[in-house]
């Protein structure tokens, strides 16, 4: 049996709040990487393409967290926001070694690039 001391007594309507908070600050978001995304298109440039990819893993990462905010929010427990958290962080740190291998090896293309470029 669970201590009752570890569960959560959340309102709904606090639910909503939080769920409509969250919507909205996903929705601004999505709104300002859309237009970076615009920026980067406008001016080329050596760099560019790893720009494009930064600003991919961070929308990639900026939505693991409105969705890890969601689940969060569903949580009966401190012992499942616990599990979540976990699962969460365990995920994400995996998730930026890969990110940060593609990133490195995109870093060094583009310095390759850049150099051949001046070589020739």
């Amino acid at each position: 049996m669970m201590d009752p001391k570890m569960t959560m007594e959340v309102p709904p309507q606090v639910r909503e709040f939080a769920k409509k908070s969250v919507d909205q600050a996903e929705k601004a978001i999505s709104s300002f990487i859309e237009s970076a995304t615009k920026s980067i298109a406008t001016v080329p440039g050596p760099m560019t393409e790893v720009s494009k990819q930064v600003l991919a893993l961070t929308e990639a990462s900026l939505k693991a967290q409105f969705e890890q905010a969601r689940k969060l929010m569903q949580a009966k427990s401190i012992n499942e926001v616990m599990l979540l958290q976990s699962e969460f962080m365990r995920h994400q740190f995996g998730a930026a070694t890969d990110q940060f291998k593609k990133m490195t090896n995109s870093m060094l293309s583009a310095g390759k690039n850049a150099t051949d470029k001046t070589i020739t």
